[in-house]
């Protein structure tokens, strides 16, 4: 609470009640933070370098914490990108879009680019801001970044400083900064790190630390001793809502005694009725008797519940009234927790006035001091700017000889250039040219490859064609091979019987040689039909030679044999032969 942070150097906290942290949001209490800082920040760097008369230099303390304050502004609600070496957060991102929307910036990015030190985007931010307030810029820059809500979505959050309205104020009083002259040397300092201090802002900033430690210790005191009256009156309504819920407790007791003892009468009344039905005429008078004795006792029982009654209704109503003054008591402690934490807040908004008020005595201090420490200084600062003015000039020259070897280097190069120019642009015309003549080439190609692949598929149509073809041949080649099977089986047997016949032929046409004196066989070509059934040879039906007259039957006209005079051994013949051959015999024989 209040207190300097140890990394955010001059960040302040302004609402520090938690009431105030409970209520407010905490983006919006760091931008109010932000902007309370820039005011101090910017307001005392005008009034000390206006009181100082002179050019601020990079060792001016008010100018330091300006620059911290305006780093933390453009940081609160960067977002966070991710690079090859992490997560990190980069100013140099949104500064760097400033150079497209204002032309007049590019001066400055390209200077910031050109510097040699710097390594980090951290750095060239920094050094963004040095030049741009040395050039009188700064706010318009600002300004031009902030109204294009569009790219500054790109690199902040939706509640950061740059994009809400305290933006456009903090840019407001930069306007301000347009008085001061700054000389800041850029390339000596090293930017990458966090901006080093002064000995003398270390001394103010212990200084202020002291102070806010002082404070913090009372604000302590304060919140311990706001918390120990509140412990104890929560401590007291807590006593008082025990004994309510124990009196409450009592009541519900009572209640239900009061309901025992009515249902004991109810039962003690019904237990009478039924006696009284059940006594005979005869014994009236007996248990009229019995019944005012018992009926003086329930009376009595009677008169004792309505007491006891009485007296739980009291004490009810005794504890209805105690309850009553409980709860207007706890209504009384609300309203005095009120008025304390009232009483708190105005103490809180009064400790706040003293720590501005601090501030600007410890602001007023600080000048003092910066004064009386440059008046001893001054000689020694002029001395040394004398020395630094002679040795900027010493680096100008040097630098002017640079830039006039450079520009000589430079024509030299454009000269150079001229020439490669123009042997591009011939040879650039030489590959046009073949480019045009390759290009007909391919289109030349082209035409033939339409002309094969139409030819190509007039060939594919054939192919289909033919395999159409194909196919059926292949079923009629199957057919066939079943048949060739058949042929086949025929000729095997074939072939066996006419192995067994080839030497009996030789038998046979010597013996019909010598008895038809040489008579030739009906050749197998000739004969198409049996010479006797006249069926047609076939597969199945095959073609056999009679021995005796060399016709040619089928194998039922010829399935006879007899020994004929050439051939001892029976042989086939013919049925005609054969019945002729048996005549014959029969005839020799009588």
């Amino acid at each position: 609470q209040g207190i300097l942070h140890k990394n955010d150097h001059s960040l302040l906290c302004v609402s520090a009640c938690p009431p105030c942290l409970a209520l407010r949001d905490p983006m919006a209490m760091e931008r109010a933070n932000l902007l309370n800082m820039a005011k101090l920040s910017i307001k005392g760097l005008i009034e000390s370098a206006l009181s100082f008369g002179r050019t601020l230099d990079s060792d001016y303390p008010p100018l330091q914490q300006f620059f911290v304050v305006m780093e933390h502004c453009l940081k609160h609600g960067l977002k966070v990108k991710k690079s090859f070496l992490g997560y990190n957060k980069s100013l140099w991102g949104p500064l760097e879009m400033v150079e497209k929307l204002c032309p007049e910036a590019g001066e400055i990015a390209a200077s910031v680019r050109d510097l040699p030190g710097l390594k980090t985007p951290l750095g060239r931010a920094r050094a963004w801001l040095r030049l741009a307030l040395m050039q009188k810029r700064l706010a318009d820059y600002l300004r031009v970044l902030i109204t294009r809500k569009d790219l500054l979505s790109d690199f902040y959050e939706n509640s950061s400083v740059m994009v809400e309205e305290e933006g456009a104020v903090i840019v407001g009083l930069l306007v301000g900064l347009n008085v001061i002259d700054a000389n800041l040397c850029v390339k000596g300092e090293d930017l990458d790190t966090q901006v080093s201090l002064t000995h003398k802002h270390r001394e103010n900033t212990l200084v202020n630390g002291q102070i806010a430690a002082i404070l913090d210790q009372k604000n302590y005191v304060e919140e311990l001793n706001r918390h120990s009256s509140v412990h104890g009156l929560q401590g007291r309504v807590d006593n008082l809502e025990k004994s309510n819920s124990k009196l409450i407790e009592e009541l519900a007791i009572a209640k239900n005694n009061i309901i025992k003892l009515q249902e004991e009468n109810h039962q003690l009344r019904n237990e009478n009725t039924i006696i009284l039905m059940k006594v005979t005429q005869v014994d009236v008078d007996v248990e009229l008797d019995t019944y005012k004795q018992s009926r003086q006792g329930l009376d009595e029982m009677y008169n004792e519940a309505r007491r006891q009654l009485r007296e739980e209704c009291q004490l009810r109503q005794d504890v209805e009234n105690e309850l009553v003054v409980q709860v207007s008591m706890k209504q009384e402690m609300d309203l005095a927790m009120k008025l304390l934490e009232k009483d708190i807040h105005e103490k809180q908004d009064t400790l706040i006035g003293l720590r501005h008020q601090l501030d600007e005595v410890k602001a007023i201090n600080v000048e003092m001091y910066s004064k009386m420490q440059t008046s001893d200084d001054g000689m020694k600062q002029k001395n040394d700017m004398i020395t630094r003015l002679e040795e900027k000039t010493n680096q100008i020259t040097a630098t002017m000889k640079q830039l006039e070897q450079r520009l000589q280097e430079a024509e030299r190069d454009r000269w150079t250039a001229e020439d490669g120019a123009r042997k591009f642009k011939l040879q650039l015309e030489t590959d046009l040219k073949i480019e045009k003549e390759w290009r007909q080439t391919l289109q030349n190609d082209l035409d033939r490859e339409r002309d094969i692949v139409a030819q190509l598929s007039a060939e594919a149509q054939q192919i289909n064609g033919l395999k159409k073809e194909f196919h059926r041949l292949q079923d009629e080649n199957s057919q066939l091979k079943g048949i060739c099977e058949e042929q086949e089986k025929a000729l095997e047997e074939l072939g066996c019987k006419l192995s067994e016949s080839k030497l009996k032929i030789e038998d046979i046409k010597e013996a019909n040689k010598a008895l038809q004196g040489g008579q030739v066989w009906l050749k197998d070509k000739e004969a198409t039909h049996c010479k006797l059934c006249e069926k047609e040879f076939s597969i199945s039906r095959r073609k056999h030679h009679c021995r005796n007259c060399g016709e040619i039957f089928c194998n039922a006209c010829s399935d006879n044999e007899l020994p004929l005079p050439a051939s001892p051994k029976p042989v086939r013949v013919c049925d005609t032969c054969h019945a002729l051959l048996l005549q014959r015999c029969s005839s020799n024989a009588t």
